[in-house]
């Protein structure tokens, strides 16, 4: 028996990103971290109905935290790590585009 995920998690909407996606027409999103660069391809195709050319991944480590709590008058300082997570760059072939701002996805 096959075990499905959600390849998709979201996509990266930033400055960087939609500078990314309107000169070089790559557009990034948040994947599963057990997912492979073709099933997140397939995914990209299937979802938007779109042309794949290169996908690129990068696995983001969880960067280190901390933060204050007051307790009966004191301050506890703690400490944590965000949970790291998988970025993907799809680069889509001429003539397709993805309209990620206007509720496409």
């Amino acid at each position: 028996m096959e075990k499905t995920i959600t390849v998709l998690v979201a996509p990266i909407l930033s400055e960087k990103s939609t500078a990314l996606s309107e000169r070089l027409n790559k557009y990034a999103f948040r994947v599963n971290p057990d997912a492979n660069k073709l099933e997140i391809k397939k995914a990209v195709e299937n979802r938007f109905n779109v042309k794949v050319e290169k996908v690129a991944t990068i696995n983001m480590k969880g960067k280190r935290k901390s933060t204050s709590i007051r307790s009966n008058g004191k301050v506890l300082r703690t400490s944590g790590f965000r949970s790291s997570w998988k970025k993907a760059l799809v680069t889509l072939e001429k003539n397709f585009t993805i309209d990620l701002v206007g509720g496409e996805y």
